[in-house]
């Protein structure tokens, strides 16, 4: 489907503004009257696994996945809620026993094509599974290293966007970044990559990660109605590659069964490497099992 309602301007990779456990607000929704900001968004952080339902949480869509269906059938529908966790966004699951799921952010964009190898090669080494959440703009950087990434069985291979754009019907923000503007970007943004990633992969990708892992209501309804589902994450390892080692490994130290952690894949020279290498390690020690998301 071509991009016709893309934004002539793409959207930016914001670092060292990502939510911190100091910083994230006990509510999980909130409302667009709410000021922007990491101060006022939050992820479901609890023990207790929730796992959103399968379906969005709203009446049938009559569009039958169909992209300019799905884009005309929400335009001009008016948002009601703004986060990173609602209804219809998983952000954990219920385990078969002490599982979690790690999940893998590449963002892409001027400055953010690298990927992190020594990361990488531990999770290949270590026979790790990981969900990569692999951006349009990432992939066509090198497609080839994308494409050895995919055809690795320990990978599953997420949708992260065309341009790492929160994901909005009315150019909601987040930490300074605009989000789509209507349903017709919204849909753009998810699809794009869609199509890019059946071509790379040979499947449809079966989840979706909007850039800055925000989200109005009605961008979750248009991500299940196209045939992927939201993605959050209970674990915010490493704050957009911006903590220090012991800092991530002090996060994944809230690791319980169910849980799902993001971390960042495309940022080398951060310690993500050696703080989720030691985390990860110490989880393996104590028993953990990690899988794909189900």
């Amino acid at each position: 489907m071509a991009a016709a309602g893309l934004a002539s301007a793409a959207c930016a990779e914001a670092w060292g503004s990502s939510p911190t456990p100091s910083t994230l607000s006990d509510a999980t929704l909130q409302p667009l009257s709410a000021v922007d900001g990491p101060a006022v968004m939050s992820a479901v952080t609890t023990d207790t696994p929730v796992v959103a339902p399968a379906n969005p949480p709203a009446a049938q869509s009559t569009s039958d996945g169909r992209p300019a269906a799905v884009a005309a059938e929400h335009a001009g529908q008016r948002p009601r809620t703004w986060a990173m966790a609602m209804p219809g966004i998983v952000t954990t699951f219920v385990p078969a026993g002490k599982q979690m799921a790690l999940t893998f952010d590449a963002c892409g964009g001027p400055g953010n094509d690298e990927m992190n190898e020594v990361l990488m090669n531990f999770l290949i080494s270590q026979r790790i599974p990981a969900t990569l959440f692999l951006n349009q703009r990432w992939i066509d950087a090198d497609p080839g290293r994308a494409g050895t990434l995919a055809d690795n069985p320990l990978f599953e291979i997420g949708n992260h966007g065309t341009r790492h754009c929160p994901l909005s019907v009315n150019g909601r923000s987040a930490y300074g970044i605009a989000g789509t503007a209507s349903a017709q970007q919204a849909v753009d943004e998810v699809w794009s990559n869609h199509e890019r990633l059946i071509r790379l992969t040979g499947r449809a990708p079966r989840f979706f990660r909007t850039g800055t892992a925000h989200y109005d209501d009605i961008a979750v309804r248009i991500v299940h109605e196209l045939g992927e589902t939201p993605v959050g994450f209970s674990i915010n390892a490493d704050a957009g590659a911006t903590f220090s080692s012991p800092q991530i490994q002090r996060e994944m130290a809230a690791v319980v069964p169910g849980s799902i952690s993001i971390a960042h894949m495309h940022r080398p020279r951060s310690a993500t490497a050696p703080g989720m290498i030691a985390a990860v390690t110490r989880l393996r020690s104590a028993g953990y099992q990690f899988v794909h998301l189900p």
